[in-house]
């Protein structure tokens, strides 16, 4: 049984925790493990290998949590596109054997209770050999109007039902009380069934996503290494979900109710209840959650209660508990007026370290740099900048033209606009240093790479 861990959303509920270039799904929230490391460490026991599908933004981030684990290299598959859960489990289909049980499984949830979840596992496989698409579904603990339901009769599947509102969810919970057969199971996203099985389904159902996705396989795969594979070319493709193209249309559909504990985390409100909330100063305040990524910072409320509170370096979010799916009014209003807040954090992740903007002004922008050992930037030159390296720690190898020399603590160097230039770290430790850029323009797009370790363009 292979692991098939979509692995490409952004994350946008959780704001201004989650962004673009860092989201949900490889926060470190749950005891210094991502909600990506613990569906990795959750199925190794149950999954011969996997398959992760994501983006080439996301790629890196994955690769260095996976070796936190110790676990080796999986196959990825890297999308130039986004185009909906449909056409990704197609392309991991159409990666894998014909007989290849897939379990599909979302990166970002929170599952508990091993031994339900493994006896859940257990018959869904035994469902799909039979050559039965099966959906896994969560018995309701509340009237939630964030999830789909799936109407159904022990196994079978009567009916998907998009997400309700308040009553009919009451509703649902209210027959479900009744234990006359039917019951009403949250959509939990999680799917098993045959690679083969799932392509017949598909190309019976939805032939224009089946066409589309099998010839830019057969065209437009681009192999970077034995574990990494680029997908391109990917316009033509329909984006679709599963749930549309094939699952509410086949006449092949099992569902499994699962017992263990399953959180989406897909809401502040959801999240608030698997972490601690930061401790405060609190007069005539209740029920309230706090959350700051500086652990230094005194946070201190008055007459406040059942808020949520959540302190990041360049954002603040407040809101009150039960009303946090409105966040995406707030992203709705960022991309027009300030996109870069849900593409990065002060903090941005790249595959060599990380770097900090301090401070961006009209002609100048400082940053604070960390190389990885053994990681080097790419050989690149700006058009626009002049750059000014001083380190801190570490030992730092700077390229310049023609030449190589080190740079070490309390030591500096000077690329000039137009030259050639890389910075590397041979040695054992992070190399810290501070980059001044001085220039017209000091964009992040100012960058002509003319060698890159990780094969970015």
């Amino acid at each position: 049984m292979r692991n098939v861990i979509l692995c490409g959303g952004s994350g946008t509920r959780l704001w201004p925790l989650s962004r673009r270039l860092m989201p949900k799904q490889f926060l470190q929230l749950f005891d210094n493990r991502s909600l990506f490391q613990k569906t990795m460490e959750r199925n190794s026991a149950l999954c011969d290998d996997f398959l992760i599908i994501t983006n080439e933004e996301q790629y890196f981030l994955a690769l260095d949590q996976i070796d936190e684990l110790g676990f080796s290299t999986p196959k990825f598959l890297l999308e130039e596109a986004g185009k909906n859960t449909a056409p990704a489990i197609a392309f991991a289909a159409l990666a894998s054997d014909e007989e290849e049980i897939l379990f599909v499984t979302p990166s970002d949830h929170l599952i508990k209770n091993m031994e339900k979840y493994q006896e859940a596992i257990q018959r869904a496989e035994a469902l799909a050999k039979e050559g039965y698409l099966v959906t896994f579904g969560i018995e309701p603990t509340a009237p939630h109007t964030g999830y789909g339901y799936i109407e159904c009769s022990g196994n079978d599947v009567r009916r998907f039902h998009e997400k309700p509102d308040p009553a009919t969810a009451q509703e649902y919970l209210a027959q479900n009380a009744t234990n006359r057969g039917t019951k009403y199971l949250w959509n939990s996203g999680m799917f098993m069934f045959e690679a083969g099985v799932y392509l017949a389904e598909l190309q019976k159902h939805a032939p224009e996503v089946y066409e589309a996705c099998l010839e830019v396989y057969a065209n437009h795969l681009r192999p970077i290494s034995d574990t990494q594979t680029r997908i391109t070319h990917m316009d033509s493709i329909p984006d679709i979900s599963i749930d549309y193209a094939v699952m509410e249309k086949s006449d092949k559909i099992k569902v499994v109710p699962g017992e263990f504990e399953w959180n989406d985390v897909g809401s502040f409100d959801s999240l608030v209840d698997e972490i601690d909330s930061k401790e405060a100063i609190e007069v005539g305040s209740h029920n309230n959650f706090y959350y700051s990524d500086n652990d230094k910072k005194v946070i201190a409320t008055i007459g406040l209660e059942d808020f949520i509170v959540v302190d990041t370096k360049d954002s603040l979010l407040i809101a009150k508990r039960g009303q946090t799916q409105k966040v995406r009014d707030i992203v709705a209003q960022l991309k027009k007026i300030d996109p870069e807040l849900l593409a990065t954090h002060s903090i941005v992740h790249r595959p060599w370290g990380t770097y900090e903007v301090l401070i961006d002004d009209r002609g100048y922008k400082i940053k604070r740099i960390v190389v990885k050992p053994g990681k080097r930037l790419s050989l690149q030159k700006h058009y626009h900048r002049n750059e000014h390296w001083i380190v801190l720690s570490g030992t730092a190898t700077v390229t310049v033209g023609d030449e190589t020399y080190y740079v070490r603590p309390n030591e500096s160097t000077y690329i000039k606009m137009g030259e050639v230039h890389r910075l590397a770290n041979e040695g054992k430790i992070p190399v810290v240093l501070i980059e001044a850029q001085v220039g017209e323009y000091t964009g992040e797009d100012d960058i002509v790479r003319i060698d890159d370790d990780f094969k970015r363009g």
